[in-house]
């Protein structure tokens, strides 16, 4: 007999060992996450999937699934925490949509649109970030780094490469790049690594295959983050 939790008044099964992230996907529930990888060990930092386990808030990327759990994740009070997460991450770095390659293939901006987001409602940063194309094949431009590890996971745990790493606490946090350097060309970084594929934004790029696909027809310029993930829709 299988194990259920339930989500929102929705019985969701569960495998041993699953965390209630991997449930909710695994049935077609969408919670909300930007740091959340299925292919890496959870992590827990954006904070966007927090939903209330029997009256506690957690991570649902890092908790495990237990029998009987009562999960509320789609409620007034959690989307307007995650709203307001999302309206941060826009104002703490230099987020132009309009004139970014990434646009409409971004989840950053697929996870606002989906949140209702309309306007950053605070005020702008605008912190001093460098770009890095020192590299022949990858473009790094830190503008658009939300610091939600990926690279740096991947880089560590697929490619076996620690290539990237964050430096610095709150505001004065940054990528930064394992070389003497300091830039992406000095590193051993290929571009079919992992970690040259995995951001959610427009931070790391691959070179000369910008406006591959015009703007219009990329994957969120016709469905939504939630039917992506949760096998909801056609890509």
């Amino acid at each position: 007999m299988s194990k259920t939790i339930t989500i929102d008044g929705l019985a969701v099964p569960f495998q041993e060992g699953q965390t209630i992230m991997d449930a909710a996907l695994a049935s077609g529930v969408y919670i909300p996450h930007l740091c959340h990888n299925p292919e890496f060990k959870p992590h827990g930092s954006c904070k966007l999937c927090t939903v209330n386990v029997n009256g506690r808030n957690v991570a649902s990327c890092t908790m495990p699934a237990v029998e009987g759990q009562q999960v509320l994740s789609d409620i007034a009070e959690l989307n307007a925490d995650r709203l307001a997460l999302t309206q941060m991450l826009f104002v703490e770095g230099n987020h132009l949509c309009p004139a970014c390659e990434k646009t409409g293939n971004c989840q950053l901006q697929a996870v606002a649109y989906y949140l209702g987001m309309m306007s950053p409602h605070y005020n702008h940063f605008y912190p001093q970030r460098e770009a890095d194309a020192s590299h022949p094949d990858v473009m790094l431009d830190r503008n658009r780094c939300i610091y939600c590890e990926l690279c740096v996971r991947a880089s560590r745990e697929v490619d076996g490469k620690n290539v990237f790493g964050l430096s610095g606490r709150g505001i004065k946090t940054l990528l930064v790049v394992n070389s003497a350097s300091g830039l992406l060309g000095d590193t051993d970084l290929a571009v079919t690594d992992k970690a040259a594929h995995v951001c959610p934004t427009g931070a790391i790029l691959i070179k000369r295959h910008g406006y591959a696909v015009p703007i219009g027809q990329r994957v969120f310029d016709h469905i939504t983050i939630k039917d992506v993930q949760t096998g909801g829709g056609d890509e």
